[in-house]
């Protein structure tokens, strides 16, 4: 029976109710309904809905429908809607049964979105799909009443999926399959019955190109309507065309079919006669369907005809509305009444403190334990440091001005071979005797070096050479892949062109590589080796998820990752490929980490295994998991919760400098607060004064800064920054994504997908002084709830709990939940982050009714613009209630085509010289300068459209944010800040948008936001006043960041009498370069377009 919150209403009314959260306990069954949370309720009367199905009984005498995720009925003339199903659980979709005695209806109270069977009272409620991952929505009913078909959804690497028609008997069963998936990105759903059952109407997208595209045309064919023949198990084509065709209805007589199609910017209701062909509008006024996003749940909402077929009941902007079939634009309000009561758990946010004086470092990059087992070195802070076991402090082993990386022990451990890079000189390959602390530079030639590692005898070694890329620049190579050297002579010999993470064997002869990447690679991974010159290729083990493989010295045990966490192997000497992973059974597998690990080595004598998990340091013995020894049970080892501290402590950088910026207009976004002729104050890197300039005494140890006529605000905050980070082992000194958004005012950002261990190494570096960036927070890794070797399996709190505590290890504050497929995942994922203080950013998804489950369980806020562009007082008033914030990144408008084509078709963005300053020619080239054109009716109807909805919540206190997803870095910001003002938003609140808003919602209000004394100097100033024209933001002068002032045209930093300027980008550095005026970018690539951000 289903836990009913509404019962104890008036004790939740009272207090909110909070239920003790157990910690261990987590055998007993998820209970959505009931989940360890801490909830309240909230009550409200509406009379309008948004995204709404519905069905008309039998009898013609109710309406059944959902709204927020309970289900009512009322008679069909309207009035006063009573609930039927209630509860936390979000139940839609609800169909009468052929009888009117039952209604099928989706629910996730089991876990999961499932089909439900009720009476027409809403008692005895059942489950009938019991799926874990392949879940169902959208059922109707075979006329016999004995049968449903409902649609089953299908992912695979990619989580949009598609999906399949299958069909079960009402008491339950695994069901039976009528339609095939045709690939896994294009979706086919809502069906729709014949009143005979020959026939199974359904949507179907058959856009070109055979995967999920963003910015699809509405305008060509999206969706079609098909139906499948139950005698001949055919499928045949009804109707498509311009504008696509979805929602299909079969009328009781079998003779019409109703559908919906996008004429232009409208979405029409269309009927098809089923004999002649012929088909005509009769109403167009309906809601905008969701064509162009993915649509788990439907293009368009149910609805239904009368019995006698002379109406179709159908709801649209808000209300539900009868259609007169014979007459066009014929339509009748049928008035609802519902006294909603949600039960909401207010959004996850905990205050970050952003100013200590010490720090310490999360990321340990290549760490290895020198063959005695009494030192390690790695990789931290741009530099290789050594560490005595287990206590002693890590000192520097360098001092070269060079970032180093991917440290090696030779088999005697006095030496090490390592990689460098030098914006200017590329990369190196050097090697450090730890005895004389002498270093020898081994190639002379400019590249990107890789992974070096000694043969076992000492004399050669063997690394990776690496294509350009758009972040690191040029390769200087056109024959990238694993190359080898004798350290007597030094010429590099190239191997083979495919591998990573090459080793030699102990005998020298031959070499081992994987392939197959670490982390959002391909799921067809390999270990294998060949010979000295890259024959005899010989595959050793494959593998789904597992890498990062490193052979035992003696050959017998393999170490590898899979889906984040370590495991040891006995390796069979079959001398086949053997299948290999974390649930192989074939021979003896045993996970070694609790949460994760990384840097995987051996000893020396094959007897333990070492990694890493954030700043600690674990060494399990061999004979701690496999009893071969007799030594210790396996059954009594208990994975480890804490390591070695590496201890690696740094001072956070803050300039000496004091500055007074004097007689500008200050926009504080304290409140409305505005300082028409005022002064700020700063020292170090604090804001000390904020007022009047007459109320300011300015005394001469300040460097003054006149800026008169010029406005003063706080530095823009970008809550969905993806920043490039998404390179392996190594770090550019200049991140360029980072110098185009300080030169356009974007002073902190928050990436919510990025590859973790890069990212929080740049924002360490940072935070050091070592590199010139805004304050960078992320997510890491992305909580990836389809398949992929990143994903995050979370069937359980506990599962929960370690995918949370794996991402704060690394310096995380918050989590992205992605498309994380049963509300359950979702909720366990909620808890574990409120016992780490942690928040949780979910991935939108374009999935409506999980969005709003999603603000119910208290979510920090939904990445991404809700899919229904025009939202109701029921989704107003529950978000109001939730405080769960909202960052819709019109700039990726889902539902319509992209914001940022909006700004490609207005502007010349190719011509703008600042932007190209800082960022490559070929990203701004390849993205603005062959534009599409579309009318402007059609951005009214997508982005602008969304942004009007933002601003009905934001005149209700959610706070809106800005993202703008790093599609232009910098720019980028300032288009999204202007869409967001495009929808009815003051500039002000426009403003607060790229500010005070996201520091509250990332729990940095404390110390940036706005501009006030004790905060941090996170400042823009701008020549031109943005209360006049929004698009004065751009007009930015200078930028200061934690105290640090720069010139926004070059970023040359000024600090008080002397200047410092930056050095070239990779770009710049091109021989001639100064001779042309437009820049070269070299042999470069672009980083990843993996979809998943």
């Amino acid at each position: 029976m289903i836990f009913n919150l509404r019962k104890i209403s008036l004790i939740i009314l009272t207090n909110c109710l909070i239920i003790n959260v157990f910690f261990g306990q987590d055998k007993k069954k998820w209970d959505v309904n009931n989940p360890e949370l801490p909830y309240k309720i909230v009550e409200f009367i509406t009379s309008e809905g948004t995204w709404m199905n519905l069905d008309v009984s039998p009898d013609g005498k109710l309406i059944a429908f959902d709204l927020l995720g309970d289900i009512y009925t009322m008679p069909i003339a309207g009035g006063k809607a009573k609930p039927i199903r209630t509860g936390l659980a979000y139940e839609v979709q609800p169909r009468f049964s052929p009888d009117g005695k039952s209604i099928l209806f989706t629910s996730d109270a089991g876990g999961g979105d499932n089909i439900w069977v009720m009476n027409n009272d809403g008692k005895n409620a059942k489950q009938i799909t019991k799926e874990s991952f392949r879940l169902l929505n959208n059922a109707v009913w075979m006329p016999d009443g004995d049968y449903i078909v409902a649609r089953k959804h299908f992912t695979s690497t990619r989580s949009l999926g598609a999906g399949e028609l299958w069909m079960y008997h009402i008491s339950g069963g695994t069901g039976v399959q009528i339609t095939s998936k045709k690939n896994e990105q294009q979706d086919l759903n809502e069906p729709s019955i014949s009143s005979d059952g020959n026939y199974i109407y359904f949507s179907e997208e058959i856009y070109p190109g055979g995967y999920f595209q963003y910015n699809k045309d509405p305008n060509n064919t999206i969706f079609a309507v098909k139906r499948y023949n139950r005698k001949t198990s055919q499928i045949e084509y009804i109707t498509g065309g311009t504008g696509g065709a979805c929602r299909p209805q079969i009328s009781h007589d079998g003779k019409t079919l109703a559908f919906v199609k996008r004429v232009r910017t409208k979405t029409v209701l269309y009927l098809h006669d089923l004999n002649t062909g012929e088909e005509w509008p009769i109403y167009d006024s309906l809601s905008k369907d969701q064509q162009e996003a993915w649509t788990i749940f439907g293009v368009y909402t149910g609805f239904a005809w009368t019995p006698n077929d002379d109406k179709i009941v159908i709801w649209a902007n808000g209300k539900i509305n009868s259609i007169d079939v014979k007459k066009a634009h014929s339509s009748e309000i049928i008035p609802f009444n519902c006294n909603v009561k949600q039960t909401i758990c207010e959004g996850l946010r905990f205050e970050q403190n952003l100013n200590p004086t010490t720090q310490q470092a999360n990321i340990i990059r290549s760490l290895r334990t020198d063959p005695s087992g009494t030192w390690v070195v790695f990789s931290a802070l741009g530099q290789i440091y050594g560490k005595q076991l287990p206590n002693g402090k890590p000192e520097r082993l360098t001092q070269d001005d060079l970032f180093e990386f991917e440290p090696s022990f030779n088999t005697q451990g006095n030496k090490i071979v390592y990689v460098t890079w030098n914006d200017t000189a590329a990369g190196s390959i050097r090697i450090l005797d730890l005895t004389t602390k002498k270093t020898t530079i081994l190639t002379s030639e400019k590249g990107i070096y890789r992974e070096p590692s000694f043969s076992s005898d000492g004399k050669s070694i063997v690394y990776k050479r690496e294509l350009g890329n758009d972040i690191m620049g040029p390769g200087y190579t056109h024959k990238p892949g694993i190359y080898r050297m004798n350290l007597s002579d030094q010429v590099q010999v190239f191997v083979h062109e495919k591998g990573d993470s090459p080793v030699f064997d102990s005998s020298g002869q031959r070499i081992y590589y994987s392939t197959g990447g670490q982390l959002f690679g391909s799921l067809n991974k390999t270990f294998g080796s060949f010979d000295l010159n890259g024959y005899d290729d010989k595959t050793h083990i494959k593998s789904t998820y597992a890498s990062q493989y490193v052979l035992s010295p003696n050959g017998k045990y393999i170490a590898f990752v899979d889906l984040h966490k370590a495991y040891i192997a006995a390796l069979p000497p079959s001398g086949k490929t053997m299948d290999l992973g974390s649930g192989t059974e074939n021979f003896p597998v045993k996970c070694i980490s609790k949460d994760a690990g990384s840097n995987l080595h051996w000893s020396s004598d094959s007897k333990a295994v070492f990694y890493t998990n954030g700043p600690e340091y674990f060494k399990i013995d061999l004979s701690d998991r496999f009893d071969f020894s007799g030594k210790q049970a396996d059954t009594s080892f208990k994975l480890p919760s804490k390591g070695v501290n590496i201890n690696l402590e740094y001072t956070l950088e803050k300039p000496n400098t004091k500055f007074a910026l004097m007689n500008a207009r200050i926009l504080t976004m304290e409140k409305d607060s505005i300082i028409e002729n005022g002064t700020v104050l700063i020292e170090n890197n604090i804001i000390k004064t904020v007022d009047r300039a007459d109320q300011v005494n300015v005394d001469e140890t300040y460097t003054k800064i006149s800026c008169e006529g010029m406005t003063i605000m706080p530095g823009f905050i970008d809550a969905h920054a993806h920043g490039n980070h998404f390179i392996y082992g190594i770090t550019p000194q200049k991140h360029w994504p980072y110098y185009a958004n300080l030169a356009y005012g974007v002073t902190t950002m928050h990436d919510p997908s990025a590859y973790g261990e890069m990212v929080f190494s740049n924002a360490e570096l940072i935070k050091s002084g070592k590199i010139v960036g805004p304050r960078v927070f992320s997510t890491g890794t992305i909580l990836y709830g389809a398949d992929g070797d990143f994903k995050a399996v979370v069937n359980s709190l506990d599962d929960a709990r370690s995918a949370i505590r794996r991402s704060k290890s690394l310096g995380a504050f918050s989590v992205k939940s992605y498309n994380q497929p049963r509300r359950e995942q979702r909720q366990m994922i909620i808890q574990a982050a409120r016992e780490e203080k942690m928040m949780v950013v979910p991935e939108g998804g374009s999935f409506f009714y999980h969005n709003m489950s999603m603000i119910n369980d208290g979510h920090t806020g939904i990445e991404h613009n809700i899919p229904v562009v025009d939202l109701y007082q029921d989704v107003i008033n529950t978000w109001k209630a939730s405080k769960s914030g909202y960052t819709p990144t019109l700039i990726v408008c889902y539902g319509a085509i992209n914001g940022e084509n909006y700004w490609y078709q207005k502007t010349n963005v190719w011509e703008d010289k600042k932007l190209l300053n800082f960022t490559p020619r070929s990203v701004i080239d390849s993205r603005s300068r062959h534009r599409t054109m579309i009318p402007d009716e059609e951005y009214d109807n997508g982005f602008i459209r969304v942004s009007k909805s933002c601003k009905m919540l934001a005149d209700e206190g959610v706070k809106v944010n800005l993202g703008a997803h790093g599609q232009i870095q910098g720019i980028g910001a300032h288009w999204e800040l202007w869409m967001l003002q495009m929808g009815g938003l003051s500039n002000y609140q426009a403003l607060r948008s790229a500010t005070s808003n996201p520091a509250h919602y990332l729990g940095l209000d404390k110390w940036i936001g706005s501009v006030k004394s004790g905060k941090l100097a996170d400042l823009i100033i701008l020549e031109k006043n943005p209360l006049e024209d929004i698009k004065n933001t751009s007009s930015i002068k200078y930028t200061m960041i934690n105290g640090h002032l720069y010139d926004a045209k070059d970023m040359k930093e000024l600090n008080n009498s002397r200047s410092k300027v930056r050095t070239p980008f990779y770009w710049e550095s091109t021989k001639f370069a100064q001779d042309f005026d437009w820049h070269e970018d070299g042999n470069t690539r672009t980083q990843c377009q993996c979809g998943n951000h």
